[in-house]
């Protein structure tokens, strides 16, 4: 991405997106996740040419009064992504978001998914402080 796609995109995720910890299943601890709401599909199809990630249909319960609206999610390459944007981030809570997350997640997260009971107090920390930002 060039630097002026990373601001374009920081941008966007600073107006529409939000910058969270998700787990993909219910028996998983949460990974970093990147999310930006939409009722323009064109832009999100651009920001995923950039960054990946995956657009979803979100539900309209009324069509007279609503345009129908869609989610770009992205998971793969999050840290990547947020190291590139972060510079750009003008919303407080984003920014300190994605730099705790660049700074600390791959030091609490075992790359097998198995923590000794040390290294879970730690992961659990890390997302109860994540939370609190």
């Amino acid at each position: 991405m060039k630097e002026w796609e990373s601001g374009y995109v920081a941008g966007i995720i600073d107006g529409e997106g939000t910058i969270t910890l998700s787990r993909m299943h219910s028996h998983e601890y949460r990974r970093p996740c990147i999310s930006i709401a939409s009722t323009d599909k064109e832009l999100l199809l651009y920001i995923q040419s950039l960054t990946g990630g995956t657009i979803c249909n979100k539900r309209n319960y009324n069509p007279v009064k609503h345009k129908d609206s869609f989610t770009l999610i992205i998971k793969k390459d999050v840290i990547s992504l947020l190291e590139q944007i972060t510079p750009y981030l003008r919303v407080d809570k984003k920014k300190k978001r994605a730099q705790w997350i660049i700074t600390h997640y791959e030091h609490v997260t075992a790359r097998n998914g198995k923590y000794s009971q040390e290294n879970l107090v730690r992961k659990i920390q890390f997302e109860d402080y994540f939370f609190q930002i």
